[in-house]
């Protein structure tokens, strides 16, 4: 729960608050972030379902709930941005980030943490 408030806080920073760099704006720092961020807070809500002894199915379900979960909440923060943070706007590409993270760190769980649990 403490990263999903960090992210929340990092993600409604008003816009002048953010730090300019056209080198980083070249090469997309700010979607990697997002790919992190989002990633990292799908596997910490994933971790606790992993190492439970719930069955594998159900482990599956829960991961995919709270996948889609997270990268709707990242929907919903590009329209938060849009509407209600100075300076921040809605953007398409920061979705999409949030929503590759959530996937990679959904196919990174099914594959380490189920099969680290198996191992244990």
């Amino acid at each position: 729960m403490a990263w999903f408030f960090v992210v929340m806080v990092l993600t409604f920073l008003p816009g002048k608050n953010l730090p300019g760099n056209s080198f980083l704006e070249r090469i997309y720092f700010d979607k990697w972030v997002h790919v992190g961020m989002f990633g990292l807070m799908v596997i910490l809500f994933i971790r606790p379902y992993a190492f439970s002894p719930l069955p594998t199915a159900l482990k599956m379900q829960h991961f995919s709930r709270i996948a889609i979960t997270v990268a709707l909440w990242g929907l919903a923060t590009e329209f938060i941005q849009e509407y209600l943070i100075d300076g921040r706007s809605f953007d398409i590409l920061d979705f999409v980030a949030d929503s590759i993270g959530c996937s990679l760190a959904y196919f990174f769980s099914k594959k380490y943490l189920l099969e680290y649990k198996k191992q244990a």
